[in-house]
């Protein structure tokens, strides 16, 4: 069986990283924050964990951790330079998520790849694209007329996460509903648990309405990873 193609994308056991050197970097920015560390107050910052270690005398780093960020910093740097690097690292971390983030047409060139490679090819999606009016739900979908809607949420995710989804919605055009021919379709896909997973967990993290377990037939609540409209 095919498997899509992962070429030029992170190794999904990889958490996206950045690092930075202070005293390198110190000489090559000022020693405030630069002007685009402005847009990172769009992240929550009760969200970013940082943590001091004695044995890091050198390195900055920081890595995504569900839908915390974890910033790495020396113990000996003040507060005023904790506060200036984790606005650069938010903004580091924020450019690399949107260079990797898919377009609209690579968003349907994975749907099709990933049909090809676990619904042999059945799901035959007519658009597939991001939408920001979905807060409450990951995917939806309208079979009726082919269409597959992701939320913008899911930008930044790891891959196996995005591929999950989208193949979630795929099988919904095929089955409109979760019972146990749906769960079949994906039974193909190995890293469904783990993404139900991660995204359990993104959800509770949040506040946001519990992800069901969705696998004990017509009696269980619907699984608001991804919906049909």
């Amino acid at each position: 069986m095919a498997t899509p193609s992962t070429r030029g994308r992170p190794d999904e056991k990889q958490r996206e990283k950045s690092h930075e050197t202070p005293r390198e970097a110190q000489q090559a920015r000022p020693q405030h924050p630069p002007a685009t560390a402005a847009s990172s107050e769009a992240h929550d910052r009760s969200r970013v964990e940082v943590r001091r270690s004695a044995r890091r005398s050198r390195t900055v780093s920081a890595y995504r951790e569900g839908d915390r960020t974890v910033v790495l910093i020396p113990a000996r740097l003040s507060h005023a330079e904790e506060q200036r690097w984790v606005a650069q690292m938010l903004e580091k971390l924020a450019a690399q998520e949107r260079r990797r983030v898919l377009g609209d047409d690579a968003l349907m060139a994975r749907a099709r790849d990933l049909s090809a490679a676990y619904l042999d090819g059945r799901a035959q999606p007519v658009q597939v694209r991001w939408v920001t009016n979905q807060n409450s739900r990951w995917g939806s979908c309208t079979p009726s007329e082919g269409t597959i809607r992701l939320s913008h949420r899911l930008q930044g995710m790891p891959e196996y996460v995005l591929d999950y989804v989208l193949l979630h919605e795929l099988a919904h055009l095929l089955v409109p509903d979760h019972g146990p021919a749906f769960w079949a379709l994906l039974a193909a896909y190995p890293r469904t648990e783990r993404a139900r997973g991660y995204l359990e967990g993104v959800v509770s993290a949040a506040r946001l309405p519990h992800i069901p377990g969705a696998r004990h037939g017509a009696s269980s609540p619907p699984d608001p990873a991804a919906s049909c409209g």
